[in-house]
């Protein structure tokens, strides 16, 4: 399939006020799919003054107002789907079939956009004196700075833009360079939404601007989801400036499987959630305990779904496992997966897929038994397609290696046993427990 031609030219008129570019490199073929001006630092203090003056007007709209924009704004983005969809998977290697992430994009929007009027209320303090009215009033921080990641590009981003304007603030966003186009979409969709001018704004920036931006006090928030040492250098730049932070960092997620578990309910949603966009997910699952009464069923079944996926060009609709974003991703994962057979670990599927070789971003997936923490694969984010399964005798076992890590997103547990799916989420230290699930939008 021929690159789209749009791809090769800005779709926002960016003006001159620029001087070096960033360039996007497709994991598809190699090419550089786009080239964008990065803003320099006087177009920055200009896009930072205009939200600035914008949102004390966007304050005084009404919340029904605003929800008003935010749908205009998916229709007109929703509208732009036949296009978007090819894009993300040139940009980041997401295979057609999957669609645009729209169904989610929706979903979240319109649900933000019912919720805000309730969700934006005064609450009332509780035990006020005689004579006296206490409340809590939720105002505006201001200007809201959103750093979206390439990998779920529109619906991490309207995880916070939608919800920021919503609040009353502006908001600039700075998409990853991987996903430069994601960004430029959303100004359009604004734009033909008829937002007023200002309220939001994608901006092009380095990593060195980004800092230079959070760190200079002319942000009253942001919001950043990515890796942990990309968070540690967001929470670095903004020292000093008081502005509050969002942060959504890397995880190690892990899943349990008892002997009670529906087991081919717990095989399917287990690979699904382990391999889905190429494993590239912050609550996707990377290692598996297994209770060693079913260990051998669970494993079996495990390889044989695992190799079903069909790795190849994601423009391709028989493809269910595109290249990962970047090759160099892909050969952190080799490592992994090379340290772990050194030291005893055993693969077993060992795909022939001909582009899986170091140094390009197709990367069959792999699934890794006689696994221990004292490898990189069970202890460190893989971010890609791999998967450790280890046997376990009992419940304290399990617990014990899924909290042996420093992450803590999501950790499911699989069995047909709700107190026992309780009583042993109680005791993983995550931040969610799925009971027979993977992670999942809601709504």
């Amino acid at each position: 399939m021929a690159r789209p031609a749009l791809s090769k030219q800005s779709l926002v008129d960016f003006g001159d006020a620029f001087l070096e570019t960033v360039k996007l490199k497709s994991p598809i073929d190699g090419s550089i799919y786009a080239e964008r001006p990065i803003a320099t630092d006087q177009a920055v203090s200009a896009a930072v003054e205009r939200a600035k003056a914008a949102q004390e007007k966007w304050a005084e709209t009404p919340i029904v107002e605003r929800g008003k924009y935010m749908l205009a704004m998916l229709e007109a983005l929703v509208a732009m789907s036949d296009e978007i969809v090819p894009e993300i998977a040139w940009q980041m290697g997401r295979p057609v079939r999957y669609g645009g992430e729209f169904g989610g994009v929706k979903e979240r929007t319109t649900y933000m956009v019912e919720i805000a009027e309730a969700a934006l209320k005064s609450v009332p303090a509780s035990n006020p004196k005689d004579g006296f009215r206490r409340y809590v009033k939720k105002d505006p921080l201001g200007v809201v700075m959103v750093i979206a990641p390439w990998n779920y590009p529109y619906l991490t981003a309207v995880n916070t833009i939608v919800p920021a304007l919503m609040a009353g603030n502006a908001v600039i966003l700075k998409h990853a360079a991987q996903t430069l186009l994601v960004g430029e979409r959303f100004q359009q969709a604004f734009d033909k939404a008829g937002l007023p001018k200002g309220v939001f704004q994608n901006v092009v920036l380095n990593h060195a601007q980004t800092e230079k931006l959070l760190g200079s006090g002319k942000i009253d928030h942001v919001n950043f989801t990515g890796s942990v040492g990309g968070g540690r250098a967001i929470e670095k730049a903004a020292a000093g400036t008081f502005m509050t932070l969002g942060l959504e960092l890397g995880g190690k997620d892990p899943a349990y499987v008892l002997p009670d578990a529906k087991m081919d309910h717990a095989v399917a949603n287990l690979v699904d959630g382990a391999f889905f966009n190429s494993g590239q997910c912050c609550c996707g699952i990377e290692r598996v305990y297994v209770h060693e009464k079913v260990y051998d069923e669970f494993v079996e079944g495990f390889i044989a779904e695992t190799r079903n996926y069909v790795v190849g060009n994601p423009l391709d609709q028989a493809t269910t496992m595109g290249p990962m974003a970047q090759a160099r991703f892909a050969d952190l994962i080799r490592e992994q997966k090379a340290e772990a057979l050194r030291k005893g670990a055993t693969a077993h599927v060992n795909m022939k897929v001909a582009e899986d070789k170091a140094g390009s971003p197709y990367l069959a997936p792999e699934v890794l038994t006689n696994v221990d923490h004292q490898m990189g694969v069970m202890r460190e984010e893989s971010f890609g397609p791999i998967v450790g399964i280890m046997k376990v005798r009992n419940d304290e076992e399990a617990i014990a290696l899924m909290n042996d890590s420093p992450y803590g997103l999501t950790a499911s547990i699989w069995t047909r046993d709700t107190e026992r799916a309780v009583a042993i989420g109680d005791r993983v230290e995550t931040g969610t427990v799925f009971m027979n699930r993977c992670d999942y939008l809601d709504p």
